[in-house]
Formats: C-alpha cells, sequence, structure tokens
C-alpha cells in the first residue's frame, strides 16, 4: 500500500488488484538508448483526439465529447480530425451501458475514429467463452459492468453456477449493436510519428510485432524503458495522477472511474496538449 501511495505522489505509475506484475523479459533496443531527443509529429492537415480509459463513466465521456466539438469547431473543413479510443471502456465505473449507447447512438460525427481494445474487454470476452476458467473478471469491476445491463443472479448456488449463470443472462442482456462493438475492436493503430495502444509495447521488439498481451497488459518493462521507440507510444492502462508524457511515451489514464478526470490528447503537427474533465 505504501508503495502505490509513494509512486502516486510521485508522479508514477500506479498498480491495480487486477493486473498481475509483469515479467521483467524482452530486450532493450540498444541502438536507440542514446538517440538524440526528437519531437514526433503529425502529417500536415490533421488534428487527433486520443481519449484514455472511460471505465463506466457515460457522464464523463459525454462531458468530454462536448469538450472536444468546442475544441475543434472552428477547424477549417479540410483539416482531418481522428478520434482514438485507448479502451477500456467497461467495468468499475457504474454505466458501462450508457458508455457503449453513447459511442454508437452519440458518436462525434465529422471524424474518423477507431476504438483499442483494452485488457478489461479482453478479459470479458474471455469470460463470455469460459466463465467457469476463472472467476477474476466479475470481482475486478466486470459486475458492475453487469449491473449496468440490469443483470443479477441468485446467490443460493454454486459459484461455478453463479458465473455460467451471470454469462448467460448478460449476453442475453447485451444489445448485438453492443456484442459486435466489442468484437470490432482493434489492438493498435500509427499515425505519423504516434503509435496508439491500450498498455504499452515490449522493449526489443518491432512495432509491427507486437503482440495482444503485451499491448493489452504490459507494465514495468515497458514504462521504466529509457530507450527510444520506432515511434512516440500513446496508451493508457496505468493509472497516472496527471497525463505524463516523457522521451518515449504519453500516458492518458488518469483513473476517470474514481478520479472523476478523463483525458484526451490533442495532437496537430508537432504540438501536444490536453483536455481534461
Amino acid at each position: 500500500m505504501f508503495r502505490f501511495f509513494k509512486r502516486l505522489l510521485l508522479g508514477r505509475p500506479t498498480m491495480t488488484d487486477d493486473d498481475e506484475d509483469d515479467d521483467e523479459s524482452g530486450e532493450w533496443v540498444e541502438d536507440h538508448d542514446h538517440l538524440p531527443p526528437y519531437t514526433p509529429s503529425l502529417p500536415e492537415g490533421m488534428r487527433v483526439y486520443a481519449i484514455g480509459d472511460i471505465h463506466g463513466r457515460a457522464d464523463l465521456l459525454r462531458q468530454l465529447h462536448g469538450m472536444i466539438r468546442a475544441d475543434w469547431a472552428d477547424l477549417p473543413g479540410s483539416v482531418r480530425r481522428v478520434v482514438i479510443y485507448l479502451g477500456d471502456y467497461v467495468d468499475r465505473g457504474e454505466d458501462s451501458k450508457g458508455v457503449i449507447d453513447i459511442l454508437l447512438d452519440e458518436p462525434l460525427t465529422g471524424c474518423e475514429t477507431i476504438y483499442l481494445k483494452g485488457n478489461h474487454e479482453a478479459e470479458m470476452e474471455d469470460f463470455l467463452v469460459n466463465p467457469v476458467g476463472g472467476h477474476g473478471w466479475p470481482q475486478y469491476g466486470g459486475m458492475a459492468m453487469a449491473l449496468s445491463y440490469q443483470v443479477r443472479v441468485p446467490g443460493r448456488i454454486s459459484a461455478d453456477e453463479r458465473m455460467r449463470e451471470l454469462r448467460d443472462r448478460l449476453l442475453e442482456a447485451m444489445p448485438a449493436t453492443h456484442q459486435a462493438f466489442f468484437t470490432g475492436l482493434r489492438f493498435r493503430h500509427e499515425i505519423g510519428d504516434y503509435f496508439f495502444c491500450h498498455a504499452g509495447v515490449r522493449p526489443g521488439v518491432p512495432l509491427n510485432r507486437q503482440t495482444p498481451p503485451d499491448l493489452l497488459w504490459i507494465r514495468d518493462p515497458f514504462l521504466f524503458y529509457p530507450g527510444r521507440f520506432e515511434k512516440m507510444i500513446v496508451h493508457g492502462h496505468t493509472v497516472m495522477a496527471t497525463p505524463m508524457t516523457t522521451s518515449n511515451r504519453i500516458s492518458i489514464d488518469t483513473g476517470a472511474y474514481h478520479s472523476g478526470h478523463l483525458t484526451c490528447l490533442v495532437l496537430e503537427g508537432e504540438s501536444q496538449r490536453f483536455l481534461m474533465t
């Protein structure tokens, strides 16, 4: 517990109770260790909005969408607008269903939209396929999602029966459009000098060979790597008190579900700035 608060106060990454420690394997890219600092950029005539972990806070998502609309209101029509969501739409917060409703029924318009997958969506999908293989997802925020779909299960049955019942009732309650949304999520996206993913990347592995487990789950080997990657990495997953920019990554998970601060990174040319609820 002391380690958690020390990291938070120092602006260091904090761990959450649903994520196991990552192993320290993976080679560092020695050729990148001593490269001079550089300023990443986007192609001319483009603005990108990257949104961090939402975790069931439909209220904050709606507020942030309003801020984005106001931010781009004066953009010329010729400017390409791209919105990238970094995953973890569901769990923990009280309105996971409302988040997906907003994304599908009240989306930002006049822009390209990229939806990436987070580890919580991956855990949910695993649970829906094999509910008795492990009960981790309901314990680590999944029950909040189920409740947002008005799903409840009786308590006077075995644990395995409860998990099967929870899976069956959730699939029955979840609209087909929501199920299609989850199955259509992507693991990564690249624009200009930026690489977007949920958690981070494995040092020593080219960006085009990164694996889903690392893109969804990695922590320390990525967070404490001092060298350069092929591109600037934009990620969420690890809660920070405020957005953090380092020489090789930009972290924008500000713990919206408990802090009330949902963060959006705004990129244009060489500029980087933030919008926060």
